[in-house]
Parts: structure tokens; C-alpha cells; sequence
């Protein structure tokens, strides 16, 4: 008899048997809880991974509707981290040259946040349109010169945009695929607004390096997929395009920046698609071995940084949290930390300042509380900024202060 409440895969619709991991119940990481309701209910879901025996997606085992999740006050603002602005800023000169970009050119940026990309093609006099539909980032991105429709992007919108006439050169994207629950709708989408040459890129967190480090704190609410080149190129195809080209970033743990086109259009496939491939290959994706023992390996992280924070504790050391960042709310709900382990967090962000940390409810403060009192320690909750967060305190450092980061396994960096 077949199970029928199994859930499918959001792509091919087969039943997802294989678990990935399962990280119990969670609360939705980007939802910070205002200090007034922090006696209030909060809502809390299963957060899980699967993986699809057909197509290899790997994605949620039980889906928040996306409206729940990017509304109008939604806290994440891309402008907050400099390497990260640094990195975009670096991608637009890149296209700006490789594909002959200028005022009379057009680009698209789908979930274009507070326009931290799209202004430097604003700069160099190119035309462009941001499209986000969480309000309060638009709004940001409006008031630095960034035209912005705050709307979600998928085919309708996509028809919509082609019927005013627009036909862009570039339409871009960075971290949005894996953001997205109707990932078909989305890159029909694409494959709707783009004409002749066109060229779409999208970057994401490449599942290969997800599994290889244990980086299971990418997994959360907003991220419906965790993906790979192997999963991207069978989605594409089915909606007439092509992947031509890749390149394999350091952002976010290791990430894939993929370039694609109309399937008849003219670019050419380079070498380093076949390269990524292979690796994906190696490590077994599209097969079940490829994702046995990941949970058993986050359970060590889990009781690793757990073993740290108590003993921490103990020796009457204080730890406290830098970057409220939403992997560091998978972790510490995961992990079952609350304020007895980490006495508070910090963060540049001020939407984020004067809050609960979702399900933990350890409060959040400006990155200048941490100069009352040097703490001993610093755990680091997005790993990824760990050099450019030890540069930002490098007071502390010189004080005593030592910094952790509990992914792929505790580092403690004097």
C-alpha cells in the first residue's frame, strides 16, 4: 500500500523517502520577537530535509508559506556585511565587461533586497529594476536610486514585465532559487523574460559543500531548496534552459554561481561545467550513498558545542552571540541554547537590535554592548564572516576575548 501523506518533491512530484536530516521543531529563523510579546505564543514548525530519488532536489520536508516568511517588516539587509557588498560590487564590474552592459542595456535583479546590487550598475549609468517582496528592504533600495516592484517573481510577473516591453540583457539573483517554494513557476519565470542571448545567473550554497562541512544551519524555513548543479540543470531544462557556465564561490561556505541561457542561444558551454559535474559525480549525488550519515554528523556538532557552552559555564566564563544571523537561530533552536549557555546576542543590523532571538529568545543588541564588558568568548554565528567579525573586534581580540564557530566542528581562534 502506498503511503500517501508522504510529502513530494516540489519539482518532479515524486514521494521524498530519503531523509536528509531532521532538526526537530523550529520557529521561523528571521521572525525576531519584539520585547513587548516575548510572553506571546510563537510559532514554531518541523524543519527537515529530503531528498528526491529522482530528480536529487533536496528540500524542506514541510513547507511555511513564503507570505508568513518575507513580509513587510522582514529583517535581513544584504548592506550589513561588507564582505558580502564586496562581492557584489566585484560580480557587477565582472558582467558589466564580460557581457558589454551600458546605458543602453537592461538588468533585472530578482530578489534584489535593499538594492546592495543593483546600485553599482545604477552608478555606471545602466538601467535597471529591482524586484522584492518584502516592503521594508524595497523601501531602502528606493531610497538609494533602485527602482524596485515589490511583488514575488514567477511567470505571471514574468508575462507582465515582457508585455510592458521590457527585455532585459542581465537578469541576476543571489540566494533566492533555494528561497523560493514554487521553484517550476520561478524558473519559468525566467526562461519567460529572457530573449535571444540573455543571460540569467543565480548564485546558492552548493549542497556538495553543505554536506561535505556539515553546514546543516543553512537549513531553515526560508530555504525550500539546498541545491545542485546535478538538481538546477534537470530543473532548467524543463523549461528551455541551459546552464553554460559555473563558477565555484567561498561566499556562504562555498557556493556555485550558475550562468544560463534560452537553450538556443548562442553561448557556449565552458569547461568548468563539466568540472562541477564530476564533482557532484564523486561525491555520490545522485545517489542515496551520497547523503547517508549527515544526521549522525550533526548530532556531533550539536553535542560538541554543546559540551563547550557548559563547560564554558561552569568555569564561569561569560560567551555571547555575534550576528543574529538566521543559521545561527538553526543552530541554537537545534541545539536547545537559550540565555543560561549565551547571555546575549549581537548585531549591526538595528531592525534586528532590542529583540528575541526566535525560539531561543536570547536578546539581541548592538554590536557596542559587547565593549561593556569583554566577554571570553565570541561565538560566531555566521561562519562564514568569521575573518571579517574578528577584524570588526579586533579590540577584543588584543583583550583577551577568543573567538568560536561551532561548524564543521568547535574552532576556538585566540
Amino acid at each position: 500500500m502506498v503511503d500517501d501523506s508522504r510529502p513530494l518533491c516540489r519539482h518532479c512530484g515524486a514521494p521524498l523517502t530519503l531523509s536528509l536530516v531532521d532538526l526537530g521543531v523550529s520557529a521561523v529563523s528571521n521572525s525576531y520577537v519584539p520585547l513587548d510579546k516575548a510572553a506571546a505564543p510563537e510559532p514554531k514548525f518541523p524543519l527537515s530535509a529530503a531528498v528526491c530519488e529522482t530528480c536529487w532536489l533536496v528540500q524542506l520536508g514541510h513547507d511555511v508559506p513564503a507570505d508568513e516568511i518575507f513580509t513587510g517588516d522582514y529583517a535581513y539587509f544584504s548592506s550589513f556585511s561588507e564582505s558580502w557588498l564586496a562581492h557584489s560590487r566585484a560580480f557587477a564590474i565582472d558582467m558589466i565587461a564580460r557581457l558589454g552592459l551600458g546605458p543602453q542595456s537592461f538588468v533585472i535583479e530578482i530578489a534584489s533586497n535593499d538594492g546592495y546590487l543593483l546600485k553599482s550598475f545604477v552608478e555606471k549609468g545602466i538601467p535597471v529594476l529591482g524586484i522584492e517582496p518584502s516592503g521594508s528592504v524595497a523601501a531602502a533600495a528606493e531610497k538609494i536610486g533602485v527602482p524596485t516592484r515589490v511583488e514575488f517573481f514567477g511567470k505571471t510577473l514574468a508575462r507582465e514585465l515582457r508585455a510592458e516591453g521590457l527585455a532585459p540583457d542581465l537578469v541576476c539573483s543571489a540566494n533566492v532559487l533555494a528561497h523560493v517554494p514554487k521553484i517550476d513557476d520561478f524558473v519559468a519565470g525566467v526562461a519567460e523574460i529572457l530573449t535571444g542571448d540573455a543571460v540569467y545567473t543565480v548564485e546558492f550554497p552548493h549542497l556538495l559543500r553543505m554536506i561535505e562541512e556539515v553546514q546543516f544551519d543553512t537549513i531553515y524555513h526560508e530555504h525550500y531548496s539546498y541545491l545542485s548543479l546535478l538538481a538546477v540543470e534537470k530543473i532548467f531544462a524543463a523549461h528551455g534552459l541551459r546552464v553554460f557556465d559555473v563558477e565555484e564561490l567561498t561566499t556562504h561556505g562555498g557556493s556555485l554561481r550558475v550562468f544560463a541561457c534560452l537553450a538556443g542561444a548562442g553561448h557556449r558551454e565552458g569547461a568548468r561545467v563539466a568540472k562541477v559535474r564530476a564533482d557532484e559525480a564523486a561525491a555520490r549525488l545522485d545517489r542515496p550513498e551520497g547523503y547517508a550519515g549527515f544526521a549522525e554528523r550533526v548530532e556531533a556538532v550539536r553535542d560538541g558545542l554543546l559540551r563547550f557552552l557548559r563547560q564554558a559555564r561552569a568555569e564561569g566564563k561569560t560567551v555571547v552571540a555575534y550576528g543574529a544571523a538566521a543559521k545561527g537561530n538553526t543552530l541554537l533552536n537545534y541545539c536547545g541554547i537559550g540565555p543560561d549557555l549565551v547571555s546575549f546576542c549581537v548585531d549591526r543590523n538595528p531592525a534586528k537590535q532590542n529583540t528575541l532571538l526566535p525560539g531561543s529568545h536570547i536578546p539581541v543588541h548592538a554590536v557596542e554592548k559587547l565593549r561593556d564588558r569583554a566577554p571570553d568568548f565570541v561565538l560566531i554565528l555566521p561562519w562564514n564572516l568569521k575573518a571579517e567579525v574578528i577584524r570588526q573586534l579586533a579590540d577584543l581580540r588584543d583583550g583577551g576575548t577568543r573567538f568560536v564557530t561551532a561548524v564543521p566542528s568547535i574552532t576556538v581562534t585566540a
